[in-house]
């Protein structure tokens, strides 16, 4: 057999086979894994359900039937209507793509402040390190729904203040995952020797570090998804959500709390969107925690 050249091609044939194999080791744990299983499931319906699902829906998100309040489901209405003749199917579908929405730019804000403060409160150590973990760590102490409340209410009534309001409250979890692996990579032999090198802080941060620190990362962003479905909810289901009549799944039940011994359905219906679509991101976050760390493979 031909051996591989120490030069180039020969590293980045083998630092693709590593990856290659990487990826197949991790996707046959996720499908070894029921629950991670479930939950991607669950995460693939949810996705579909805010990318296509508004066009397949047989009405408009804001479309009101003169005499089909409350109307139970039926043929004409899979899902029932609510208090004022909205079908709720539509108006689940038009909701599935706000909460995705919020989560994939409150995430995106949150992981940028949070890589960023934490590689440099990782990597510096010292009096940096301190000043930032003191700000972070007290921004963690409030709790995150009471701490979106006062930031959304400061910003005002818009999507787009809850999406920076969630982005903001979660940057802290986001620096404590990134620091803390930091300081693991920081004393790594390939890190000395690319100081040794003389190679510059951002070419240490973003070649030799940010690539090693990216599983807890990529666990961390998909239970944070959750939080961030389940904070928007939560917002709207108080009244500091998306403006009606656009809709929402926390508005949804907020509105069908004055009908929920008549029309249960108004409420079961986000309500179970809501509770499925956070069960997923959990289950998938669990099992790639598994997956991604060694020692919870291979059960040690």
């Amino acid at each position: 057999m031909t051996p591989v050249s120490p030069g180039r091609p020969g590293r980045l044939s083998v630092v693709a086979v590593e990856r290659v194999s990487k990826r197949r080791g991790l996707l046959a744990v996720l499908v070894r894994q029921r629950l991670a299983l479930t939950g991607t499931i669950l995460i693939g319906a949810f996705v579909i359900a805010a990318i296509i699902g508004p066009f397949l829906v047989p009405h408009g998100p804001t479309e009101q039937f003169s005499g089909q309040q409350l109307t139970g489901p039926g043929r004409t209405f899979p899902l029932g209507t609510d208090e004022f003749g909205r079908d709720i199917l539509s108006r689940l579908a038009h909701g599935a793509r706000i909460s995705f929405q919020v989560g994939v730019i409150a995430v995106g804000i949150s992981a940028m402040i949070g890589i960023v403060l934490g590689m440099i409160a990782g990597y510096a150590g010292g009096w940096v390190d301190s000043v930032i973990s003191l700000v972070m760590d007290g921004l963690f102490a409030f709790p995150a729904i009471l701490l979106a409340i006062a930031l959304k209410t400061a910003l005002g009534n818009s999507l787009t203040n809850v999406m920076i309001a969630i982005g903001l409250v979660n940057a802290p979890s986001f620096m404590r995952v990134v620091r803390g692996a930091v300081l693991t990579v920081r004393r790594t032999v390939y890190v000395d020797a690319a100081v040794v090198t003389g190679a510059s802080v951002p070419r240490i941060m973003l070649r030799h570090i940010f690539p090693n620190i990216t599983a807890p990362l990529i666990v961390h962003a998909s239970l944070n998804f959750a939080f961030a479905v389940l904070a928007e909810a939560s917002l709207a289901f108080l009244g500091l959500g998306n403006k009606p009549p656009s809709p929402s799944w926390g508005s949804m039940v907020s509105a069908s709390y004055g009908v929920l011994q008549i029309a249960p359905w108004a409420a079961i219906f986000p309500g179970l969107a809501i509770a499925l679509t956070v069960l997923g991101f959990n289950l998938l976050g669990d099992g790639l925690r598994d997956a991604l760390d060694p020692r919870l493979r291979n059960g040690g």
